[in-house]
C-alpha cells in the first residue's frame, strides 16, 4: 500500500498551522470540485484533497499520521510498527464533509473506514469499525452528532413530543459505509429557547470495540410566529390600539402564549411605548416576560361626519406632535 504525503497534496509545510491548512484546502477544493472543475482527473484529486484535509485538520489524527509517516518513504508499502495502534486512542473522530464519497485504502487502513453525511441539518460522521477493531485492541467512543430541529413557538412554551428523521453513516460487518435513515421521538421540555441544545445520551455515532456510542445534540430553532417575537425567554408583541384608547385609557384583551388576558392601557399612552406582562413569556426559573409595543392606529374617515369630527379635533385640541423635533433645530 503506497504512502500518501498529505502535506504535499495540500501544498503546505509539515509545520503548517490549522488556518494555513484550511486556507490551502479551500483554495484547491474550489479548483478541483467535480461540479465546477475542468481539470483532468478532478474527481480523484478532489477526493485526495478531502482525505488529506480530514486527517490534518484533526490534531489527534494528524499526530498519528506524523508519527507513522516518519517510518515511510514515498512509494514504500505500508508497514506500521506492531504496537502503534495502542499509542493512539481517538475518542471519536469521523468527518464533517458532506461531499466525501470514498477514501483510499491507505486512509482506511490508517484510521478505519469512515464517511461523512449531511441530511436535514444533520452534521457529523463516525468511525466505522474496520481496520483496528476487535483483536487489534482498539476501542474508541463514538462521535457526538448534532442535528437541528425546528419547532413551533407553542411547543417551546408547552413542551411536547417531536419526531425527527435524519440520515447518518453506518458501517456494516464488512466495513462498507451507507447512509441509513432513522427516526426518533424526542420529548421537548417546556421553556426551551432558540439555539438551546438537548442532549440525547448514546444516540450519536457507534463506538469501536468496547467504546460506547456518542451522544446526539439537538439544536433547537424556533419557527417564525405570526405575532410573537421571542428573545431568550421573553416574548414581544406589537399591540395595535385606537387613538381614543391611547388618549382616554382602556382595558383591552391581549393574546399570550398561555391564553388571552385583559390588561389596562394607561391614559395618554404613546405609540412605541412598551408595557410588561410579568411572567407571561416562556417558562423557566425565572420565567420570561411578555412585552407589549403599543402602536396607535388612526382610522381613515369613511364619511363626512367622521371627517368633521377630525376637523373639530384639530381645531380644539391644539396638538403639535412634532414640537420636540423643533427644539434646538437650526433656523
Amino acid at each position: 500500500m503506497e504512502y500518501k504525503d498529505y502535506y504535499k497534496i495540500l501544498g503546505v509545510e509539515r509545520d503548517a498551522g490549522a488556518d494555513d491548512i484550511k486556507r490551502a484546502y479551500r483554495k484547491l477544493a474550489r479548483k478541483y470540485h467535480p461540479d465546477v472543475s475542468s481539470e483532468a482527473d478532478a474527481q480523484n484529486k478532489f477526493q485526495e484533497l478531502q482525505e488529506a484535509y480530514e486527517v490534518l485538520k484533526d490534531p489527534e489524527k494528524r499526530q498519528a499520521y506524523d508519527e507513522l509517516g516518519q517510518n515511510w518513504q514515498q512509494g514504500q508499502d505500508f508497514r506500521p510498527p506492531p504496537d502503534w495502534e495502542q499509542h493512539f486512542d481517538f475518542g471519536g473522530g469521523g468527518f464533517t464533509g458532506g461531499d466525501a464519497a470514498s477514501f483510499s485504502d491507505f486512509f482506511e487502513s490508517l484510521f478505519g473506514g469512515a464517511a461523512g453525511g449531511h441530511a436535514q441539518g444533520f452534521r457529523g460522521g463516525g468511525f466505522a469499525g474496520r481496520g483496528f477493531g476487535g483483536a487489534g485492541g482498539f476501542h474508541g467512543r463514538g462521535q457526538d452528532h448534532t442535528a437541528r430541529v425546528e419547532i413551533p413557538l407553542e411547543t417551546a412554551y408547552r413542551g411536547g413530543q417531536q419526531t425527527i428523521t435524519m440520515k447518518r453513516p453506518e458501517a456494516d460487518a464488512g466495513g462498507n459505509v451507507q447512509a441509513r435513515e432513522r427516526s426518533l421521538n424526542v420529548r421537548i421540555p417546556a421553556g426551551v429557547t432558540d439555539g438551546q441544545q438537548i442532549r440525547l445520551s448514546g444516540q450519536g455515532g457507534a463506538g469501536m470495540g468496547q467504546g460506547g456510542s456518542g451522544d446526539l445534540y439537538l439544536e433547537i430553532r424556533l419557527k417564525p410566529h405570526q405575532h410573537f417575537r421571542p428573545e431568550g425567554r421573553d416574548i414581544h408583541l406589537n399591540l395595535p390600539i385606537a387613538p381614543w384608547e391611547a388618549a382616554l385609557g382602556a382595558t383591552v384583551t391581549v393574546p399570550t402564549l398561555g391564553g388571552h388576558v385583559d390588561t389596562r392601557i394607561p391614559e395618554g399612552a404613546r405609540s412605541g411605548q412598551r408595557m410588561r406582562l410579568k411572567g407571561r413569556g416562556l417558562p423557566g426559573s425565572p420565567p420570561g416576560d411578555q412585552y407589549l409595543h403599543l402602536r396607535i392606529v388612526a382610522p381613515r374617515p369613511r364619511n363626512d361626519d367622521e371627517r368633521e369630527l377630525y376637523e373639530k379635533m384639530r381645531e380644539t385640541m391644539n396638538l403639535d406632535p412634532r414640537a420636540d423635533l423643533k427644539k434646538g433645530s437650526v433656523a
